[in-house]
């Protein structure tokens, strides 16, 4: 979690604890050796702790720690998936991480947590109890020895300066069960040498930036998923619609196998197409296509971490737009934050440059410039996202700031799209 509090005023502990309503919630993926996501490592800041002088810093971290799960719920933070936990000695000694639920969390000990007796035994009394443990952004020393036999995960970080050859560092922990996670992958090269010398864990962004840039053309059925997503987001006429899918047969055949799930037990049959999209309805719809479009790019993996990632940016925009009343002159803006948020990772996920993908696709001008300049209001809210997706808190305040946005606005916002977005993928 790595919770810092920068002393620019003075402020008691019970008025900053009760300011610990506004957080920040980092979730830094992480992937397994197919790139299925398994697991979050959760991180939290309090939005008006950011210039806090706080007396008792580990109060304060325990506190956040324990609001941020009940604030933004265990289930719907982390949907199927695990949440790593990065704690201090001092919460490691104390009972708040009982408070946990075992089952779903991995306690994760910072680097700075000596291997004490006091330490051991609290560790073992915790994997007495349920709990996974990892080690975090650790170097072998035989010192340790005593916690090797209880973690479940040693995470190596790619960074150190001082890191040893990979087949080294799998060599001198080979005499225990644990599993080795590589932290800062940032390309494929990395993770598939890590892979390849026995990591089965791996935590970076590698994943949302393309491999070598080529110049691919997208498949007929990706681009005619794209049309639809378009023609749906600007309320195209039902007919225009029809049209479109009528260009691919597959698409047909997908359509009428959701609307008989999601429709289970109907007695009216269907008698077109156009019958079976009005069923539907467009908000439905438009979950379908987004799943559909990531589903094709990831080859059909479920858990793709760009799906997830795509899913939350899209619907965190939607919100936040919706939340500032200004904004609501234009009734369609919310519905292109939505659409802009959705295809910002599109060019990782088909490996073909944002431009290309542009041309394709008939989008509005403010989607346009914010896709490739970044700039305008979604422009600015597709940076306020990425900055949340990387964890950068400190600069969150500063671009919140001339978007007329509190931070209530964001938190709340972030939660409701961590839970839309789970639900609408099943996780």
């Amino acid at each position: 979690m790595k919770v810092t509090f920068v002393s620019t005023g003075r402020i008691g502990m019970a008025d900053d604890l009760q300011n610990l309503n506004n957080l920040f919630l980092g979730r830094q993926p992480i992937l397994d050796t197919t790139q299925n996501l398994i697991a979050y490592e959760l991180l939290f800041r309090s939005a008006n702790s950011l210039h806090a002088n706080v007396t008792d810093e580990v109060q304060a971290c325990a506190h956040v720690i324990v609001h941020a799960l009940s604030d933004f719920g265990i289930e719907d933070t982390l949907g199927k998936n695990k949440g790593f936990i990065n704690v201090s000695r001092e919460i490691l000694m104390t009972d708040t991480l009982e408070l946990l639920p075992k089952g779903q969390v991995v306690i994760e000990l910072l680097e700075t947590i000596k291997p004490t007796r006091p330490v051991v035994e609290r560790c073992k009394a915790l994997k007495d109890k349920g709990f996974s443990l990892a080690l975090d952004d650790h170097v072998f020393h035989s010192s340790f020895t005593p916690l090797y036999e209880l973690v479940d995960i040693i995470k190596i970080d790619l960074l150190l300066p001082t890191l040893s050859p990979l087949q080294e560092i799998v060599n001198s922990f080979r005499k225990w069960p644990v599993k080795l996670l590589a932290e800062k992958v940032e390309t494929y090269e990395q993770f598939h040498k890590c892979r390849d010398h026995g990591f089965e864990m791996f935590q970076g962004y590698y994943f949302a930036k393309p491999m070598v840039m080529q110049q691919r053309t997208i498949n007929v059925g990706t681009m005619t998923l794209m049309r639809l997503m378009d023609q749906v987001l600007q309320d195209a006429e039902l007919s225009e619609i029809e049209e479109t899918f009528k260009q691919n047969p597959e698409l047909i055949f997908n359509l009428l196998r959701l609307v008989n799930s999601v429709y289970m037990g109907m007695r009216e049959k269907i008698k077109a197409l156009r019958h079976a999209i009005s069923i539907l309805g467009r908000e439905h719809l438009k979950r379908w296509i987004m799943l559909s479009l990531y589903a094709t790019g990831s080859k059909g993996v479920h858990s793709s971490p760009l799906m997830e990632m795509a899913a939350v940016r899209g619907k965190f925009m939607e919100l936040l737009v919706k939340k500032h009343s200004v904004w609501q002159k234009d009734a369609d803006v919310a519905d292109r934050a939505f659409m802009a948020g959705v295809l910002s990772l599109i060019d990782a996920l088909f490996n073909v440059r944002m431009e290309d993908v542009i041309k394709q696709c008939n989008v509005t001008d403010d989607v346009r410039g914010a896709l490739l300049e970044r700039s305008g209001l979604l422009g600015n809210l597709l940076v306020i996202s990425e900055h949340l997706e990387h964890s950068r808190f400190d600069e969150l305040p500063r671009l919140l700031l001339p978007m007329q946005l509190s931070p209530e606005d964001f938190s709340m916002a972030q939660r409701e799209a961590i839970k839309w977005a789970n639900k609408f993928m099943g996780t």
